[in-house]
């Protein structure tokens, strides 16, 4: 008998302990959203003010698990001050993208603080079909795996656009810019595919908000305090940017330490956390990670602007975040003219997906050329085999000398190049919306030939099929160049008048359509041609020859 009353008495001890009642199960459904939306899920923790390190110093993750047991997902959490953008608070958040529907079940919640662990414990959340895309993904079966996929298969082509320091409302000389981040993006939507831009502070920053607390808990655009995060600024700024991209489905290519200052620069050097970015990458993982149109830049031209960083210490910035990325965010840097991708990256282990180089082109030829030699490695022993962006191909305006024609002309290269490209308007040294933002088609006037040109790829083209060829063609002028998916379809781009060019076809009837990208015009030239194929070309700067096989 007395066993079995020290037996009930050792149940009932546990039941009511704090343990148990801290991770008992009830099991509650606590949000439902469709498949690649962001959920965010809201903990209480400890208190935080200015003066507390929570991105260094409180451990906070959770393991979420499909009722299929397919996938799985360890995302981390982070602290957001009050949750409506004050800079104290005990809000903690989780942001989770469901990539399956169906039930997902938080299976652990852990922390190095009590209050949070095992917070939420045993809840569960509902996955609803969408038509979201999903994450940007290497397509590995593509040719030499240059070009993206989504998740859900499709192929969107990218051209992108600039603003690096929207962020923070201002420009020269101190002055606001009067720009609204959320109508900049929704309006760049409407034309690009991607938007680059400094997710802290920059050239021209905001002289009341900033990214960071000192020691003081003072706000501080020094990067060297990238350990700790001002959730004002984040939630404030660049969560309407990124967000609003996701609704909009517009890439949040998010460069970690700007083009220009060394307080922006110095994020990955963390000086001031005895040169550890670990909680800087980790706090941008947590908040952004989980968005699949967000793109990282680790560093804007690594190796020229001061703080420089080595390609070994970039590969470790980069092994650092992917540690705490749950999903396949895009990841990389962007290198400078004169070296476009370092081969001393080829003996490193891999750890980018794809390639930025920087190369300002006014022409056709040059702009596909660049990408295939970058594509190509002649330096190393073999391809490179990733997509190769060039995100500084073209700025319009006085400030390069770059006509509207030029831009037009380089970015129809890019894409015959087997690559992606990005624009950006520039009426003057650090001026104009490639800083600033205020978004305007009627200034960066290509910006509605780039719509016009990607739509048509988008609509009619099978690029991801397809590679750097114009075998197919004779009596080309040497400025030409083409893709072919050999014996399916091809695409020639030319950029000035030329007779007599012979298209040699495969079997078959072929329909051969003209899009002049400058003027915006279609011609379908035939919808029945076969073997020996001759046509002409304009006296116009960007023109795109389709031929697909009926």
């Amino acid at each position: 008998m007395a066993w079995h009353i020290n037996k009930i008495a050792l149940i009932f001890a546990v039941l009511l302990s704090p343990a148990f009642i801290t991770h008992r199960c009830y099991c509650s459904e606590i949000e439902k959203a469709g498949v690649y939306s962001v959920i965010e899920l809201t903990f209480k923790g400890p208190q935080q003010n200015e003066t507390d390190v929570p991105a260094r110093d409180i451990d906070f993750w959770l393991r979420i698990r499909h009722e299929s047991s397919s996938r799985e997902y360890k995302i981390h959490g982070f602290w957001d001050g009050d949750g409506n953008g004050r800079t104290s608070g005990n809000i903690f958040k989780v942001r989770f993208c469901p990539t399956k529907t169906g039930r997902w079940n938080i299976v652990e919640v852990y922390s190095n603080i009590p209050i949070l662990h095992g917070q939420k414990q045993g809840d569960f959340l509902l996955a609803t079909a969408s038509d979201h895309p999903g994450f940007w993904i290497v397509d590995s079966n593509s040719p030499g795996s240059r070009w993206y996929m989504r998740s859900d298969g499709s192929h969107p082509y990218i051209f992108g656009n600039t603003h690096y320091s929207f962020l923070s409302g201002y420009q020269k000389d101190n002055k606001p810019s009067g720009n609204d981040i959320a109508a900049d993006i929704t309006a760049n939507a409407e034309y690009f595919k991607k938007l680059r831009f400094t997710l802290h502070c920059d050239r021209y920053p905001n002289p009341d908000e900033k990214p960071f607390f000192d020691d003081n808990g003072r706000l501080t655009d020094q990067g060297n305090y990238s350990h700790r995060p001002n959730p004002r600024w984040f939630s404030q700024r660049a969560d309407i940017a990124v967000q609003t991209a996701w609704k909009h489905d517009l890439i949040a290519d998010l460069i970690l330490c700007g083009p220009d200052t060394e307080d922006s620069r110095s994020i990955l050097r963390a000086n001031n956390n005895g040169g550890d970015p670990t909680p800087g990458l980790k706090y941008t993982a947590a908040r952004y990670g989980s968005f699949p149109n967000v793109w990282i830049c680790l560093c804007n031209e690594y190796e020229i602007k001061t703080p420089k960083y080595t390609e070994e210490e970039i590969a470790r910035f980069a092994r650092i975040i992917e540690k705490y990325l749950p999903y396949p965010t895009p990841l990389s840097v962007h290198s400078t003219p004169r070296t476009l991708w370092s081969k001393k990256f080829d003996e490193l282990p891999a750890w980018n997906d794809h390639q930025i180089i920087q190369k300002k082109i006014r022409n056709l030829p040059d702009s596909a050329d660049v990408i295939q030699y970058t594509w190509q490695n002649p330096d190393g022993q073999k391809p490179h085999n990733k997509p190769t962006v060039n995100d500084e191909l073209s700025y319009q305006g006085k400030g390069d000398k770059h006509t509207e024609h030029d831009t037009i002309e380089s970015h129809l290269g890019v894409f015959l190049g087997g690559g992606y490209g990005t624009t950006g308007e520039k009426p003057g040294n650090k001026l104009g919306q490639y800083f600033k933002g205020c978004f305007n088609p009627s200034q960066h006037t290509a910006a509605d030939n780039l719509k016009y040109l990607r739509e048509i790829i988008d609509t009619h083209i099978s690029f991801w099929k397809m590679a750097p060829d114009t075998n197919i063609f004779s009596n080309l002028n040497p400025d030409f160049r083409g893709l072919a998916g050999p014996g399916r379809e091809y695409v020639l781009g030319t950029n000035k008048a030329h007779k007599n060019i012979i298209a040699n076809l495969p079997a078959g009837a072929w329909q051969v359509i003209r899009y002049d990208i400058i003027n915006k015009k279609a011609e379908t030239l035939t919808k029945t041609a076969r073997n020996r194929f001759s046509f002409d070309s304009p006296n116009t700067r960007a023109v795109l020859f389709h031929f697909k096989k009926q």
